[in-house]
């Protein structure tokens, strides 16, 4: 059978190319998914517990988009959620983001001075990086900024990324804020909330199309040639369009080497009792083996007796070796960035090839980002196939 396009990748970015060219070009689209499930990494589940929980670890949306918020919502009822997250910091529960609660936990003798110093500078409800304090001319801030590093960061990130923190961007660093308010909210994003029956039930909803079809446990790798000689990629089932959403280095058989990411295993506990920690989530930038541990019960809302948590153990990717093959968070680096353009200028090569998501643009999407450039790619072919 021929089709307009194929998709490889039935997590948000494939689900939603695949709809728009579906109900914008009346495109006949075949999604194939190496998984025995749609979704990707924000596959959720009914627990036998009543919980829903996240196979791959927890996903929050919010966003400040409003073009992805009205898009998604054409496919799902909303349930207001505001992430909350603790630091398991000298035996103390902190809010994270580092703000004013938490230096009062923390500093409590130098609170006052601090509290003061930093609206003054700047400004109350404001968020400012360890970067900005780090280079402020108060050697007050700079003591500040060097303590949020020391307990909050830098513990942490040798754990989730495997590195020393000196050999990461400093973008990663930019992240980590300081908020100069009480509100301990992890996000401050306008749009706060989990779709009503979960993410399965949306990226499910987005699928419904009558023109869409899914092939479950199949991988796309081998079916798919180049030819670049006629600028084309080719499927074994015709097309048109490619739509590739998976590691950029698989597809094109690791030419320019193997790109670096971070892997995560997952250990899910059920606990009788009524809720075992004191927010969704806790980060533990301490000696524990684990990141962080997140209870589904405060995202799920549901009545149960017991509760569910799931424990982060983060841990380097390895290609083909079982419980280390799932590539979840680019590592990025000078090394990895330029083997990355070396494939993404290869890509170019073929007119009807298009990536899309975090691991064919090797680059951190949070959700409503991976939806925005869902929509961006689907714009792209839309007018290349209407011009």
């Amino acid at each position: 059978m021929k089709y307009d396009a194929i998709i490889v990748g039935a997590g948000f970015s494939g689900a939603v190319i695949a709809e728009r060219l579906a109900s914008q070009l009346d495109y006949k689209v075949l999604i194939i998914e190496k998984r025995n499930h749609i979704a990707g990494n924000c596959y959720d589940y009914a627990h036998t517990s009543g919980i829903r929980v996240h196979k791959y670890g927890p996903h929050l949306f919010h966003t400040n988009n409003e073009s992805v918020w009205k898009y998604l919502s054409l496919f799902t009822e909303w349930s207001p959620y505001r992430h909350k997250v603790r630091g398991y910091v000298d035996e103390k529960y902190i809010p994270i983001p580092f703000n004013l609660k938490s230096l009062a936990l923390t500093l409590p003798d130098s609170y006052q001075n601090l509290k003061r110093l930093l609206i003054d500078t700047y400004g109350y409800g404001s968020r400012v990086s360890i970067c900005e304090l780090l280079e402020a001319k108060n050697p007050e801030l700079n003591k500040l900024a060097n303590f949020v590093y020391e307990k909050v960061f830098v513990g942490y990130t040798v754990k989730q990324w495997g590195v020393a923190p000196e050999q990461l961007s400093q973008e990663v660093l930019k992240r980590v804020p300081v908020v100069i308010s009480e509100e301990d909210g992890y996000f401050a994003d306008k749009y706060q909330a989990m779709p009503i029956g979960g993410y399965s039930s949306l990226i499910e909803s987005i699928l419904s199309h009558k023109n869409i079809e899914i092939e479950l446990d199949q991988d796309a790798h081998s079916l798919i040639e180049f030819d670049v000689k006629a600028r084309k990629a080719k499927f074994s089932q015709k097309a048109g369009v490619i739509i590739y959403t998976g590691a950029v280095d698989e597809l094109f058989s690791f030419k320019f080497g193997e790109l670096d990411y971070r892997s995560l295993t997952f250990k899910l506990e059920e606990h009788s009792q009524e809720f075992y920690q004191p927010a969704t989530t806790v980060n533990y930038p301490g000696n524990e083996k684990h990141t962080r541990t997140t209870e589904f019960k405060y995202i799920d809302n549901t009545s149960s007796d017991s509760t569910v948590i799931v424990k982060e153990f983060p841990q380097q990717y390895k290609r083909g070796v079982e419980g280390r093959d799932i590539p979840y968070y680019p590592l990025f680096d000078k090394k990895n960035e330029a083997i990355y353009l070396d494939y993404a200028n290869h890509a170019k090569q073929f007119d009807n090839l298009f990536l899309a998501g975090r691991l064919a643009k090797f680059k951190y999407f949070n959700m409503d980002e991976a939806v925005q450039n869902a929509l961006e790619t689907s714009e792209q072919i839309i007018k290349q196939a209407t011009a």
